[in-house]
């Protein structure tokens, strides 16, 4: 039986759900709001794992491991970071279950409540920055680069796969300086490195700006974010890299003797990026048919499918199939070779377009017969017929035409749907009319900037790095401001 989806024209929430599990990405689990991320999903986030951090260490980062329970006196030290989190933490309370005395399995004993309750990783600035004060006396131990990939649990109670998830994967960075100027330098860095593997990866295009004081992240100075825009038109958050000042370093007591032989409190940053990338990536590229990935983070960029009546044609087959998988691994290319035999061909050609392999290969005896091959092509559905002779440099080249086509397919919807608008009024209609980003003035104010939020759910996705300085007033106030603002809908 075919898979099929419901149509994004009919409901793309609804849509973007059957995709996640019609395309065996994830599913939930028996724990509420929690996902099982199944093998195809997670080879996908496995490629996106080992990019970022090839990244990260051409830039000077070590990775480490950090515990998952924070004791909770660790959060009471930083007041700002405490208050961000505190709704949604998990809590231990007790360690040890016992048998029912009444014989109904096992409940909690009673007996064996913590002396002190401990907090299931939300994020790991307090425990990271409690372990650094034992690791740093003078400027000599500085800077220290860090990042661990890990699992973290923010208590949600409406949740979706990938997107919002009670456990979630990613990896945070959490660095240490000796100047301010240089902790503000890291920050960007990051930013820009998340910017780079979106674009370049991912295929996503993405607008780097600064969070308003009322979307930083807890604790921070500077929150610095990427927001990608998918097809429905709403905004998600796709990677943020935070300024912590010497906040941490003062709650935690991390000093240095500098140069000088004064003492001074540390600079801190963190950074990081989710398994909320997987959704960035199906929204923003996908179509009614399934995935649509980009080359260089798909499981396999190829998939051989033979077209055979007889066994004698598929051994023949084999033949060459094999030969063009041993060709296109040498040049780095991940080649799946499908002759499974209970399945006929139009269901896998149906199967590996919802999974979203890039390219997908037809050989039957015909082929074999002129010495070529059927090509089909995800991105645009399209198909050609390819001779054998240079197939390998052939498909070589048109991975890199598929992953410049995904980002340019994606670059050219996202400036449909951006737009400027002077008053309230265009506001609201143009977030109504033509979802996307809209630009617009706006007075710097936290009670403006929730009267918005409260009215029209839109929020400030950020204050964008590129965008000049340009005189005008708050279309909803009137009153001075300098610079537009991005605003949308998100997730």
């Amino acid at each position: 039986m075919a898979k099929v989806l419901t149509p994004r024209s009919e409901s793309y929430s609804q849509w973007y759900n059957d995709l996640v599990i019609k395309a065996d990405l994830a599913e939930n689990s028996a724990v509420r709001g929690c996902m099982v991320i199944k093998p195809y999903g997670y080879a996908i986030w496995e490629k996106m794992q080992a990019e970022l951090d090839r990244m990260f260490k051409d830039t000077g980062h070590e990775n480490a491991y950090f515990p998952l329970f924070i004791p909770k006196s660790f959060f009471s030290k930083e007041a700002a970071h405490v208050e961000g989190f505190a709704k949604e933490c998990a809590v231990v309370t007790h360690y040890r279950l016992m048998n029912d005395p009444n014989g109904d399995g096992v409940v909690v004993d009673p007996e064996a409540k913590l002396e002190e309750e401990l907090i299931v990783r939300p994020t790991s600035e307090t425990i990271i920055w409690n372990t650094y004060k034992n690791w740093i006396q003078s400027y000599r131990d500085l800077p220290i680069k860090c990042n661990q990939w890990a699992n973290v649990v923010r208590w949600e109670m409406r949740t979706r796969l990938f997107l919002r998830t009670a456990e979630f994967l990613w990896q945070e960075g959490h660095t240490a300086h000796s100047t301010k100027q240089e902790a503000i330098e890291e920050t960007e860095t990051m930013i820009n490195v998340y910017a780079d593997f979106a674009e370049k990866f991912m295929g996503v295009p993405v607008i780097k700006g600064l969070k308003t004081a009322s979307e930083r992240f807890a604790g921070a100075l500077e929150t610095y974010t990427i927001e990608a825009l998918m097809q429905d038109g709403k905004a998600l958050q796709s990677g943020t890299s935070h300024f912590l000042g010497q906040n941490f370093a003062k709650a935690f007591d991390v000093k240095f003797a500098n140069k000088e032989g004064k003492e001074d409190y540390v600079w801190a940053t963190s950074w990081g990026v989710s398994t909320r990338l997987m959704g960035a990536l199906i929204m923003a590229h996908s179509d009614d048919k399934g995935l649509v990935l980009p080359p260089k983070l798909a499981p396999y960029q190829v998939v051989i499918v033979p077209i055979y009546r007889k066994d004698e044609e598929l051994e023949k087959i084999k033949v060459v199939a094999e030969d063009i998988k041993a060709k296109l691994r040498l040049r780095g290319i991940d080649v799946k070779f499908d002759f499974s035999d209970n399945r006929k061909p139009g269901w896998k050609f149906a199967e590996y377009e919802l999974k979203g392999v890039p390219v997908r290969l037809g050989i039957g005896p015909r082929d074999l017969e002129n010495g070529t091959v059927e090509v089909a092509r995800r991105d645009n559905l399209t198909k050609e017929v390819v001779a054998l002779d240079g197939i390998d440099n052939h498909i070589a080249d048109l991975l890199e035409q598929i992953q410049a086509n995904i980002y340019q397919k994606a670059l050219g919807f996202r400036a449909e749907s951006t737009c400027s608008v002077d008053s309230y009024d265009e506001f609201k209609k143009a977030l109504d009319d033509k979802p996307g980003f809209i630009f617009a003035h706006w007075d710097g104010t936290e009670e403006t900037e929730k009267r918005i939020k409260d009215e029209t759910k839109a929020t400030i996705r950020c204050i964008p790095l590129d965008q000049p300085d340009e005189e005008g007033v708050c279309m909803v106030t009137g009153k001075p401001s300098k610079k537009r603002v991005m605003f949308a809908r998100s997730y």
